[in-house]
């Protein structure tokens, strides 16, 4: 009866996460697109465009690790709650700084404040990481973990992306009356309320009783001296060196459409849209392919995509072309990517150590993130070339570091666990178009239904 009431909890919780997620996604679609927007508008350079990735890059998951040991001591709850909460209010100085700067107060430090303001932001949501983390994964049971959680990224994907149009509109409404700082004001007082929800939904999950063994902790020194020893630290280092590789141009997409072509917010969020719009479709689609052929395969299916996306960029400027060929091939890659990721950590890592390992990751990889982008923003800030938009340059650039750390590293991870082969290489292709034609049959179903139950209720009536 206990085991009954036990599972009946989990599956709870997994629908809670869900709309849980959803709040979060809202606050993300409010923030994370138009944090480099919002700092352009404060007058940011390059140089402050890279430190703003790069502070937070770092010390977000630095925090993880006090994340992991607060578990120690205290409920994964009570710290995610305790944490997002924090992650929420930190929003409120960005309301104050766009305040400041359209009444020209201490306008020419702002840029600087918003660095700082942003790393705190970041640290706070970080602090909860480890400890959701470690719960999901007690939760969600490991043979429909791909499925689980490409549904729930398909869902909290949509409601982000249509955050994310809504704020374009806004910002471009406000701008076109001469008031896009008190646009942004608004986006991020919406973005503090919708996480403050997800704060309080955090409250409702239900947590497994969980203790952690005294020997589960290592210190970060002893896992990189190791992880060259082992697969999951190969994994690691090549996911770490991936996030550097990416960042050197990575950072500057926004910049690039912003500064140099002029886009309105509409058009800028529209190509930004497209890849989100196409992860959202695959998410669902790669899991399962992940659940049934493994995390590896996945993984470099990702790995080639984001490795050749930003050639394209270089190509040509048109919204219609961005969108339709560099922007879908990179939802392609980063739905694939980042699910193979974070399965991969949890089917490499002993429950009791998750939360550590995967704050060891963070650090890790946020260091690949620290050294890239402060690498590109000083490339941008003053290397001078005459033959190419320092920008493109920078995409290229990237590019060539992405497949040459493909090249080299990717062939050391080794799959976990045991999973199926291919029948062909074709099985790449027909797996993941059979399976949107699955997901659309199922949603043409579903919608379906909701007009029978509509008609029904109608007549009723």
């Amino acid at each position: 009866m206990k085991k009954e009431t036990e599972q009946k909890l989990k599956e709870a919780t997994l629908k809670l996460s869900v709309k849980e997620g959803g709040a979060a996604s809202i606050m993300s679609g409010l923030t994370d697109s138009y944090i480099t927007p919002f700092a352009l508008t404060l007058n940011a350079n390059n140089a402050q465009i890279g430190f703003l990735s790069s502070f937070a890059s770092l010390l977000a998951p630095i925090s993880q690790i006090l994340g992991s040991r607060l578990m120690e001591k205290y409920s994964r709850k009570k710290i995610i709650t305790i944490g997002v909460t924090l992650h929420a209010l930190m929003l409120l100085p960005f309301v104050i700084l766009a305040l400041f700067f359209w009444k020209n107060l201490f306008s020419t430090h702002l840029a600087t404040v918003l660095i700082v303001f942003y790393s705190l932001y970041a640290v706070f949501g970080a602090i909860a990481g480890p400890a959701w983390f470690s719960l999901l994964g007690d939760i969600v049971p490991e043979e429909i973990r791909g499925k689980y959680f490409g549904r729930r990224n398909k869902i909290c994907g949509a409601i982000a992306l249509i955050s994310s149009f809504v704020a374009a509109f806004i910002l471009d409404f406000f701008k076109t009356k001469g008031f896009v700082l008190l646009g942004f004001s608004v986006l991020f007082l919406i973005a503090c309320i919708a996480r403050l929800i997800s704060a309080s939904l955090f409250k409702k999950h239900y947590e497994p009783r969980f203790k952690l063994k005294k020997d589960y902790y290592f210190s970060i020194w002893q896992f990189i001296k190791k992880a060259p020893s082992n697969n999951f630290g190969k994994f690691v280092l090549f996911a770490s060196l991936m996030q550097l590789a990416v960042n050197i141009g990575g950072i500057f997409f926004s910049v690039y459409m912003l500064k140099e072509l002029k886009f309105s917010y509409l058009v800028f969020m529209l190509v930004n849209l497209s890849a989100a719009l196409v992860s959202l479709i695959f998410m669902p689609i790669w899991g399962k392919f992940s659940d049934k052929y493994g995390n590896r395969r996945l993984l470099k299916i990702g790995t080639i995509l984001i490795a050749i996306f930003p050639i394209f960029w270089t190509l040509n400027s048109s919204p219609i072309y961005l969108i339709l060929v560099p922007q879908i091939i990179s939802g392609l890659g980063w739905a694939a990517f980042n699910l193979g990721t974070s399965n991969f950590i949890y089917d490499s890592v002993s429950v009791p150590r998750r939360g550590i390992c995967v704050a060891y990751f963070n650090v890790l990889a946020g260091l690949g993130i620290f050294i890239g982008a402060i690498l590109g923003g000083f490339l941008a800030q003053y290397l001078e070339i005459s033959f190419m938009s320092i920008y493109l340059f920078l995409f290229l650039l990237s590019a060539l570091v992405r497949i040459l750390v493909s090249l080299i590293f990717f062939r050391f991870i080794k799959e976990v666990k045991p999973v199926k082969n291919p029948k062909n290489i074709l099985s790449y292709i027909t797996e993941p178009l059979s399976g949107i034609m699955t997901e659309t049959k199922h949603d043409i179903k579903g919608l379906g239904h909701l007009e029978t139950n509509l008609v029904k209720s109608k007549n009723s009536d």
